[in-house]
């Protein structure tokens, strides 16, 4: 089934929405009809496939395109700028997103018969694959399978273990294997990140934590550095950040109670991390973000 089969079956799905969930909670679509400048956003361990259009992820001052031909792969947690590159209301850039289950790539790798790829990786969490059909594929009969809510639960597992093993043959394996294998650095690194996500309020030693993941102090600044583009203090900031946004668009705090709720004992040092990471201060960019919510609605109705 060719990649416009898969665009057509995401258009159907997203029609009048920007990302859609779906039935299955480990696989979300998008739909994105003008280009977007870069916006920040927290990728989960996934691998991103576009079907029509053309996207770009920026990490640690790098950019990674990705399209038809060429998929995106997280293997943790990594902040980044999201931007979208090609697409028009008539042909929209739509996609999917499916998490990865790190447990079933370590699962596999235990089960043997997998040899180990010989290359190295660059050590980053972030990397660009190439879609084959054997990666294709698989993906059009999860898609498909929205169409049959019934047979979800007994077959989109099946497809989901079939397309880690494709990505475990894929030239995106080295990255897999590094964050699924036990013991290693990266599975340390986001054993780290783990607790960083819940406990980003709370301060933070770096030896205590290089500890807990049992990496010495230059080690753990190294390899965390190198996976996610960012220092863990940088990584934490980041963290309390964006969940003070959000408690200031979705849960209307004012600018000082967010800064304390998430952990920051200076009001006046948030506003200027936060201006610094968003380009405005927290009032404006908030005030912002919502007078284009309501244009959107009116547009719509419109």
């Amino acid at each position: 089934m060719p990649s416009e089969a898969l665009a057509g079956m995401i258009d159907r799905w997203t029609e009048g929405l920007s990302d859609c969930p779906t039935a299955m909670p480990d696989l979300a679509l998008f739909r994105r009809e003008v280009p977007a400048p870069p916006t920040i956003c927290l990728v989960e361990p996934s691998i991103v496939l576009v079907a029509r259009g053309e996207k770009q992820m920026w990490f640690g001052g790098e950019p990674y395109p990705y399209d038809s031909e060429r998929f995106l792969i997280t293997s943790l947690d990594i902040p980044a700028n999201s931007e979208v590159l090609v697409a028009s209301p008539e042909l929209p850039c739509v996609g999917l997103v499916l998490r990865l289950d790190l447990r079933l790539l370590a699962e596999l790798i235990a089960q043997g018969g997998i040899s180990p790829p010989a290359e190295r990786s660059d050590d980053r969490g972030i990397g660009i694959g190439t879609v084959n059909p054997a990666i294709r594929e698989p993906f059009d009969r999860l898609v498909a399978l929205l169409d049959e809510p019934d047979a979800i639960p007994f077959v989109a597992p099946l497809i989901r273990r079939e397309i880690h093993y494709r990505l475990l043959m894929s030239d995106q394996a080295t990255r897999l294997w590094q964050i699924a294998s036990v013991g290693s650095q990266s599975q340390r690194v986001a054993k780290a990140i783990d607790w960083l996500k819940l406990n980003y309020a709370s301060p933070m030693r770096i030896d205590a934590l290089a500890e807990r993941v049992q990496m010495s102090v230059s080690s753990f600044h190294q390899h965390f550095r190198k996976l996610t583009g960012m220092s863990p203090l940088q990584y934490q900031k980041w963290l309390r950040l964006n969940e003070a946004k959000r408690l200031m668009l979705n849960e209307d705090l004012d600018a000082t109670s967010a800064a304390y709720r998430v952990g920051y004992e200076s009001p006046s040092q948030f506003s200027r991390e936060y201006s610094r990471l968003f380009g405005a201060s927290p009032r404006r960019d908030v005030d912002d973000l919502r007078r284009e919510a309501r244009g959107s609605r009116v547009g719509a109705v419109a």
